[in-house]
C-alpha cells in the first residue's frame, strides 16, 4: 500500500499544479482586459483634451468673426456720417459706433481668455501625448511578455497533463476513481498526511484504530470525517 501511497502522493503534485497553471492561465486575459484598458484611458484622455482645444479655437474664431462684423458695421457707419447732414442722424450713428466699439471691446477681452486656454491646452496636450506614448510603449511590452507567460504556461500544462496521463495508468482504477472524485470534491487534496492523530485535511482527530491501520500501512485508509486518504506524517 505504500508504493500506491506514493503513486497517490506524485499524481496529486501533479494535479495540484495542473490546476495551478490553469488559475494562471485563465487570469492572463483579465491582465490584458486590464492592460487594454488602460490603453484606452489614456487615448481617451488625449481625445478628450484636444476635443477641448479645439472647442476654444472654434469659440475663438467664432468671436474673430463678431469682432470683424461690428467692425465692418463701424466703418459703414463712419461712412454714413461723413455723408448726412442731419445733426440727429449723425449722433445717432455715433451712439451705435460706440456701442459696436464697446461690444467689441468685450468680445477681445473673451478673445484674450481663450487664447490663454488656448496655451494651456497646447501645453497639456503635448504632455498628454509624450504620457501617452511612454504608457503605450510600456503597455505594449507588458502585453508581450503576458502573451510569453501563456505560451510558457501552455505548454507547460501539456507537459503536466502528459505526466497525469502516465502516472495515472499506474494507479488501480477503483483506487484512481476514488482519488478522482476526492480530488475534484475537496479542492485542494485528496490525499492528506496525518499527523499527532489529526487529519491534515480537515484538522479533526482522528480514532485510535483509525491512527494505527494508517500508521501500519497495509491499506488505503480515509479519514472519518472528511473522506479524504490518509497517510502517516509523523
Amino acid at each position: 500500500m505504500q508504493v500506491e501511497l506514493e503513486q497517490l502522493l506524485i499524481l496529486q503534485d501533479r494535479a495540484q499544479k495542473i490546476r495551478q497553471v490553469e488559475a494562471e492561465l485563465k487570469s492572463l486575459p483579465l491582465e490584458r482586459k486590464s492592460l487594454d484598458a488602460q490603453v484606452a484611458a489614456a487615448s481617451a484622455n488625449l481625445v478628450a483634451t484636444k476635443d477641448r482645444a479645439r472647442h476654444v479655437e472654434m469659440e475663438k474664431k467664432k468671436l474673430e468673426l463678431d469682432v470683424g462684423t461690428r467692425e465692418e458695421s463701424i466703418a459703414r457707419l463712419k461712412t454714413q456720417q461723413y455723408e448726412t447732414r442731419k445733426n440727429d442722424e449723425f449722433s445717432a450713428m455715433g451712439r451705435e459706433i460706440e456701442r459696436y466699439q464697446k461690444e467689441i471691446s468685450a468680445l477681445e477681452d473673451q478673445e484674450l481668455e481663450l487664447m490663454e486656454q488656448a496655451d494651456v491646452l497646447k501645453a497639456q496636450i503635448a504632455a498628454e501625448e509624450k504620457q501617452t506614448t511612454t504608457a503605450k510603449d510600456s503597455i505594449a511590452r507588458q502585453i508581450a511578455d503576458l502573451e510569453a507567460k501563456e505560451a510558457t504556461l501552455g505548454n507547460r500544462l501539456e507537459e503536466l497533463k502528459k505526466e497525469r496521463a502516465e502516472l495515472a495508468a499506474g494507479v488501480d482504477e477503483d483506487l484512481l476513481d476514488r482519488f478522482n472524485r476526492l480530488f475534484a470534491s475537496k479542492g485542494d487534496a485528496a490525499v492528506v498526511a496525518l499527523e499527532h492523530d489529526v487529519c491534515t485535511g480537515c484538522h479533526m482527530k482522528i480514532t485510535t484504530q483509525t491512527v494505527v491501520r494508517v500508521k501500519g500501512g497495509q491499506e488505503i485508509v480515509s479519514c472519518e470525517q472528511c473522506g479524504r486518504i490518509l497517510y502517516s506524517g509523523s
